[in-house]
């Protein structure tokens, strides 16, 4: 059996690019487990990783690591910054195996096609003169999969259905490369969530529209049946068709009707149009009630930024801590709501001041273990293991998976939690420490006061840059 080893770029005190809060590092390692995940899931192989936490590793120890573990490939995982967009790789410029050039242009290939819906630029592929290209002895290839400093591309990064997409390209492209046997279960099957078809693209771009206004990400997927061309509006891939189900109720609360299709069936034909002439456009800041499937939902991808959700903090508390990028890069790795999350600290701890129970040094934000008097709760040793613990409680309470893949357990009272009971956070109602009828809404109006807060900063900074502007056409 064949061996490889992905290697997440950066990590630690190294964050690798960043911009606005997002760090490279954290990108490269979601899209690296999810390579790990799917590989181990449906070939034979043997999968080794550099990395599967936020540690710090030099150049040399991951050559090193390489050179030692008789792989038959090595594949580097980054994302890109400086200006631009797009996806590339990259082999060494200097002498190879002569099977390296295949290995590269099968994953290149693979990825390409495999982000096609989502219409990335393809930036070639390309050699450098990189540590881990020229210092490991087995074939290597490294990608850089779009840039974190392109705010299209961070979009696309922060989507776990398009980072599901490039590692279902990278996986096949090396499933291709090293001839990796299928196993005998045969690939995964994937539940499809469609929330439109169509026979005029302008009406799936309309859905599309339709869908980002209510807090979905979608895509159009092309599909060809009995020689007539549809478009389709596909609002999410999941693994579980439970979890396929919960998004087709999210949709249908905002009054969008979807349906589930297995990867493998026939595609429907039959299209869903005509949609609305245009996108709905509300006439007030959205509240909680008029936004479940985004508002809600515990499981799901972040959209108030690292920085937005300290500077929120900071309006109330000038001296609260800045745990804004542990929030969004533990809630993106387990798949919750971090910025949501970050308002249920913020609840639990009146704006990170401690005036209850629990103290400023036991870093538990979520008031894991306070039970009552003389019960003051867990202590973490450092904040970023109190805020992993609050991510991984709320997991506990919206997910039946296991723990992602190489990530160690600190909650304390996770297996005290019955799997899955709260889906949305209402349910956490009666259910987290706090007991009650109210304790999922006024998480809520936290969190809508932080969107406001920080729509608000987007508005001075663009009656900034329209001032720097207005004065540059003056000169």
């Amino acid at each position: 059996m064949k061996t490889i080893m992905i290697d997440p770029g950066h990590g630690g005190s190294d964050p690798g690019a960043s911009y606005k809060g997002s760090e490279e590092k954290t990108y490269n390692l979601l899209t690296a487990l999810k390579v790990k995940e799917y590989l181990l899931a449906n070939y034979k192989v043997n999968v080794l990783m550099t990395r599967t936490g936020d540690q710090t590793l030099s150049l040399t120890e991951r050559s090193n690591l390489a050179n030692r573990s008789n792989l038959d490939f090595y594949l580097s995982i980054h994302h890109n910054a400086g200006g631009g967009s797009g996806f590339e790789s990259y082999i060494y410029n200097g002498p190879i195996l002569p099977e390296t050039l295949n290995y590269q242009e099968a994953i290149h290939s693979e990825v390409v096609a495999a982000v096609q819906p989502f219409k990335i630029i393809d930036r070639g592929e390309k050699r450098a003169n990189f540590h881990v290209l020229r210092e490991t002895k087995m074939p290597s290839v490294l990608v850089e999969v779009l840039f974190v400093d392109n705010p299209e591309d961070l979009a696309h990064l922060k989507n776990e259905q398009f980072r599901q997409k490039v590692a279902i390209g990278l996986s096949k492209g090396i499933a291709k490369a090293l001839s990796l046997p299928v196993k005998e279960s045969g690939i995964k099957q994937l539940f499809k969530v469609i929330a439109g078809s169509f026979t005029e693209r302008k009406n799936a771009e309309i859905r599309v529209n339709e869908l980002k206004e209510g807090g979905f990400e979608s895509f159009i997927d092309t599909v060809k049946i009995s020689g007539k061309t549809y478009y389709r509006v596909q609002a999410g891939a999941f693994s579980e068709r439970v979890n396929a189900e919960e998004q087709v109720k999210s949709l249908e609360r905002i009054g969008i009707q979807a349906f589930i299709l297995a990867e493998g069936a026939a595609p429907a034909p039959i299209p869903t149009e005509p949609p609305p002439t245009e996108p709905p456009k509300p006439t007030q800041p959205p509240q909680p009630t008029q936004l479940p499937g985004i508002e809600y939902s515990i499981l799901g991808t972040s959209v108030v930024q690292a920085r937005q959700l300290d500077d929120f903090a900071k309006t109330i508390n000038p001296e609260a801590p800045l745990l804004g990028k542990f929030y969004i890069s533990f809630g993106d790795l387990y798949g919750i709501r971090g910025d949501i999350a970050f308002a249920q600290a913020i609840h639990e701890t009146n704006y990170f001041r401690f005036t209850g129970q629990v103290k400023p040094g036991q870093n538990n934000y979520a008031g894991i273990g306070t039970t009552g008097a003389g019960n003051d709760g867990a202590t973490f040793a450092t904040p970023e293991e109190g805020v992993l613990a609050h991510i991984q409680h709320l997991y506990a309470y919206a997910s039946t998976s296991p723990l992602p893949d190489g990530q160690t357990l600190v909650d304390p009272r996770f297996t005290l939690v019955t799997r899955g009971t709260a889906r949305n956070w209402t349910d956490l109602n009666g259910k987290w420490a706090v007991p009650g009828t109210t304790y999922g809404q006024s998480i809520l109006s936290v969190y809508k006061k932080n969107v406001e807060n920080a729509l608000a900063g987007i508005e001075i900074q663009r009656k900034m840059l329209n001032n720097v502007l207005a004065k540059l056409n003056e000169s």
